[in-house]
């Protein structure tokens, strides 16, 4: 296992704090709002949330110790707020307001455009959008920002998580108040309200209506919005039982539409990333619902069905390295592993145990990144635009999971544009999203 203590240490908060320490410039504390507040503006003993990736009891921890001035936790706060703050002016935003509806005429259909196909002719009269589409892979077509609901959900899912965060570790209520806004406008209300399925994500004009592969619209992120949902679900003013309930049951219609759907079936027999992200969007929709024995399928089904065909002995993943974003989709593969490996450890499954017939593992997967994570040596890979910052959060989740390798590449790792946030939610983002 290329040489690495694979013990899974129990999570010290001293640990996690000496790491932030050194990611989050000193700086960050001098301008923190909440260094010259006194500690103890929640209630004294935090509800630990059922989150279904984030480990709510580190967050409880967390809570803790943020409560009692560590420093540290506050540096990490203030940048989680500074985000906070910024989405409180925008939003709610809905799926009905787009210039079109979908191929199926209802605007309560979510809709967007394949982000790599361009028209290869002129556009006119006759042929308005300048088909055939051709595809270009890692360019993005800017058509795919207007007229569908690609950029709000985004929005949506960014929002909310952000600001569920903020309003648990500073107790603020207009976060949460703006989440619950936000949230209920998107998915519960009956005359803003998305219907829970993707039966025309990723359209291609003149050629497709709606694609399987658009589910990943979803995927990538969705699961991050199931916490969002756990955190208000602790007692967020504004977070009604009326809301919980609906949000049930839109999360179980969605399930079933992804398990049973013929675009749901295509995509979970995905052979590279989006197969993936499908597994861990299925087992955290199910554990979020009550069907663990759903999800803890799905998590061990993952060994031998993605593990194995999709990481080689050595720790690359070669359907990932073809593309012309291989760092990118690299490190994106691996955020949908670390995270379903966070599910798997609420079910009872060990994902980062697990070695595949040629030695292969998460762990080497995430090693293998590590030279050109540390800027110990360039990617030698095909990659249109390396953001070295983009496999921070996998390596933390390695070096939490026992890899010594991981633990002592943190430290070296670049800090995320919006600040390093694994103390406060530690479970890899896609941290250099291409979604727009």
């Amino acid at each position: 296992m290329s040489g690495s203590i694979r013990r899974r240490p129990a999570v010290m908060l001293a640990v996690m704090s000496t790491v932030a320490a050194v990611l989050v410039p000193a700086v960050a504390f001098a301008a923190s709002p909440l260094a010259s507040q006194p500690s103890g503006r929640h209630h004294a003993d935090p509800v630990a949330p059922g989150t279904v990736v984030i480990d709510g009891k580190r967050m409880r921890q967390a809570r803790i110790a943020l409560d009692r001035g560590d420093p540290a936790l506050r540096a990490a706060v203030s940048s989680l707020t500074a985000q906070a703050d910024s989405w409180l002016g925008q939003g709610p935003w809905t799926v009905t307001d787009k210039p079109r509806p979908a191929p199926s005429g209802d605007p309560h259909d979510y809709l967007s455009q394949a982000p790599y196909w361009w028209p290869s002719q002129p556009k006119t009269d006759a042929n308005p959008w300048g088909c055939p589409y051709v595809q270009r892979d890692g360019e993005r077509n800017p058509e795919v920002d207007t007229g569908t609901d690609r950029p709000d959900i985004g929005k949506v899912f960014n929002s909310t998580t952000t600001l569920s965060l903020a309003w648990y570790y500073t107790g603020e209520k207009r976060y949460a108040e703006h989440a619950a806004r936000i949230l209920r406008t998107w998915f519960i209300d009956p005359a803003t309200r998305m219907n829970p399925n993707l039966n025309h994500g990723q359209f291609i004009p003149c050629k497709y209506d709606g694609r399987a592969i658009g589910i990943i619209d979803f995927s990538q992120q969705y699961t991050s919005v199931l916490d969002a949902l756990a955190i208000l679900g602790t007692g967020a003013p504004g977070w009604t039982s009326g809301d919980r309930a609906g949000m049930r049951t839109w999360n179980r219609e969605f399930l079933d539409w992804l398990v049973n759907s013929p675009f749901g079936k295509e995509e979970s027999a995905a052979k590279n990333n989006h197969g993936t992200f499908m597994d861990m969007q299925v087992a955290g929709l199910a554990l979020a619902t009550g069907d663990r024995g759903l999800a803890r399928k799905t998590v061990l089904d993952a060994r031998k069905k993605r593990i194995d065909p999709q990481i080689a002995g050595d720790g690359s993943q070669p359907q990932e390295l073809t593309r012309t974003r291989s760092w990118h989709y690299s490190t994106f593969d691996l955020v949908a592993y670390t995270r379903l490996a966070a599910i798997g450890e609420k079910v009872g499954v060990d994902l980062w145990a697990y070695e595949g017939p040629q030695g292969q593992s998460l762990f080497k997967a995430v090693e293998y990144l590590l030279p050109a994570a540390t800027g110990a040596a360039p990617w030698p890979h095909p990659e249109l635009e390396f953001k070295r910052f983009a496999a921070s959060d996998i390596v933390h989740a390695a070096a939490d999971a026992g890899s010594r390798e991981a633990r002592a590449a943190v430290p070296r790792l670049e800090t995320p544009p919006g600040g390093d946030l694994w103390t406060l939610r530690p479970a890899a983002e896609q941290l250099d999203s291409i979604a727009g």
